[in-house]
């Protein structure tokens, strides 16, 4: 009998992105379920990622645990974040939380919205 393949990654988090997320969630007034992350229509070069807090998993959210820390992925999203890191940068002028995203294929210059391509279904999780 044939094994399923593995379900790939949605999303892989850095240490600093994970420790950045713990940080955040601790500091809710509210008791939070994970960090909730999509994409929507907007900027310049055409979508931009999306963060909130999320008080408990939807019925099809992606849930991913990298870490220690819970994060659901909007099922809008999933095939545009498919095989995302997310880390978190801090310098002297700004702290962010920062997409290394191959679906990416370009950015606006401002570096608040980016263009994304969506995964085909039927390639998802192909091995390379």
């Amino acid at each position: 009998m044939t094994q399923p393949r593995p379900r790939p990654k949605v999303m892989t988090l850095t240490d600093a992105a994970a420790e950045r997320v713990r940080q955040v969630i601790a500091r809710s007034e509210k008791p939070v379920a994970g960090l909730r992350i999509g994409v929507k229509n907007g900027g310049c070069a055409g979508m931009e990622y999306t963060m909130e807090f999320a008080e408990e998993a939807g019925k099809f959210d992606e849930v991913v645990e990298d870490k220690g820390v819970k994060v659901l992925i909007d099922p809008k999203a999933i095939l545009y974040l498919l095989g995302t890191e997310m880390d978190f940068k801090a310098d002297k002028f700004a702290a962010q939380f920062v997409f290394n995203n191959p679906n990416q294929t370009s950015a606006c210059g401002c570096g608040e919205s980016v263009a994304i391509t969506p995964v085909r279904p039927e390639t998802a999780g192909a091995s390379a």
